[in-house]
C-alpha cells in the first residue's frame, strides 16, 4: 500500500501544478490580447513617419543629420538586449541570449557594450565577463511611450556624442501566439532612406526647411522604433508564456492519466492478492 500512497500523492501534486499552469495560461492570454492591440495600434504611426521621412529624403543631402552619419571604421558598438523579467515562457529568453552570444562572437574584434533590458538577461550576463554599459528591469511590465523615449534619448546621446559608432537592437518580434521571430537590427545610424518614386505617395508642403524638420523628426522616429520594438517584445513574451503554460497543462493531464492508471493497477493487484490469501486460508 506504500506504493499506492506515493502514487496518489504524485497525482495530487500533478493536479495542483496543473491548476497553476492553467491559471497562468489564462492570465497570459488576457495580457496578450492587450499587448497585441497596442502593437497593432503602434504600427500605423511607425509606417506614416517612415513615409514622411522618405519624402524629406528627396529634399536634403546625405548625412544631413548626425543620426544618418555612417562611420567607415566601426569600433564601438552598443547592443540593446530585450529579455523577460520572469521565466516559464518556453525558449523566449534562451533564444535571445543565444543570439546575443552569437552577435558577440561575430563582433569579437570590436568593443561591444551591452545594454540589457530585463531581469533574465541581466542575471545571465552578470555571471559572465562581458561589459555591461546599462541595465534595467520591469521595463515591459507597464510600458509607456515615455519609458521608450527615455531609452531612445540615452541611445541618441551616446551616438551623437561619438561614444558609440553603432547601436543595435535585439528582441523578439511578435508574429502570432505560437510564433515569434528573433530580430537583430541596427537602430543607429539610421539606414539610408530611399527616395520615393515621383508618382507614388503623397506630396507634402513644408512650412519650414526640410533640414529643420529632419532634425525634429529623426529623434521621433528613433523613439517610435524603440517603442514598437518593446511592444513587440512584450507581446511575444505573453504569447510564449501562454503557449508554454498550455503545453505544461496538457503534459500534466497526461501524467495524471498515466499515474491514475498505474494506481488502479496497484490497487487491483492488492485486492487480487488479498482474495488469494482468503481463498488459500479457507482451503486449509
Amino acid at each position: 500500500m506504500a506504493n499506492l500512497r506515493d502514487t496518489r500523492r504524485r497525482i495530487k501534486s500533478a493536479k495542483n501544478i496543473q491548476q497553476i499552469t492553467r491559471a497562468m495560461k489564462f492570465v497570459s492570454a488576457a495580457r496578450l490580447r492587450r499587448a497585441q492591440e497596442r502593437v497593432i495600434a503602434a504600427r500605423p504611426y511607425a509606417n506614416q513617419i517612415m513615409e514622411v521621412l522618405k519624402s524629406l529624403a528627396a529634399r536634403v543631402p546625405e548625412n544631413a543629420h548626425p543620426l544618418l552619419a555612417h562611420k567607415e571604421n566601426v569600433e564601438k558598438i552598443e547592443l540593446v538586449i530585450v529579455t523577460a523579467d520572469r521565466g516559464m515562457c518556453g525558449a523566449y529568453n534562451t533564444n535571445i541570449i543565444r543570439n546575443s552570444l552569437e552577435f558577440l562572437g561575430q563582433h569579437s574584434d570590436k568593443n561591444v557594450d551591452l545594454n540589457i533590458l530585463g531581469k533574465r538577461g541581466r542575471d545571465f550576463f552578470r555571471r559572465r565577463p562581458f561589459p555591461v554599459r546599462s541595465e534595467a528591469i520591469n521595463v515591459l511590465q507597464n510600458l509607456t511611450f515615455a519609458d521608450a523615449a527615455a531609452i531612445a534619448k540615452t541611445l541618441i546621446d551616446d551616438f551623437c556624442s561619438g561614444e558609440k559608432d553603432e547601436i543595435w537592437f535585439l528582441y523578439n518580434e511578435f508574429k502570432s501566439v505560437v510564433q515569434q521571430r528573433i530580430v537583430c537590427e541596427r537602430l543607429l545610424p539610421i539606414e539610408h532612406i530611399e527616395n520615393p518614386e515621383s508618382d507614388e505617395g503623397l506630396e507634402y508642403i513644408y512650412d519650414e526647411p526640410p533640414e529643420k524638420i529632419f532634425a525634429g523628426l529623426l529623434p521621433r522616429y528613433v523613439e517610435s522604433q524603440v517603442f514598437r520594438a518593446l511592444l513587440e517584445a512584450a507581446a511575444s513574451e505573453h504569447g510564449a508564456r501562454m503557449s508554454a503554460m498550455e503545453a505544461a497543462t496538457n503534459n500534466a493531464a497526461e501524467m495524471i492519466d498515466g499515474l491514475t492508471l498505474y494506481a488502479n493497477k496497484i490497487r487491483q493487484a492488492g485486492i487480487t492478492r488479498e482474495l488469494i490469501e482468503v481463498v488459500s486460508g479457507a482451503g486449509n
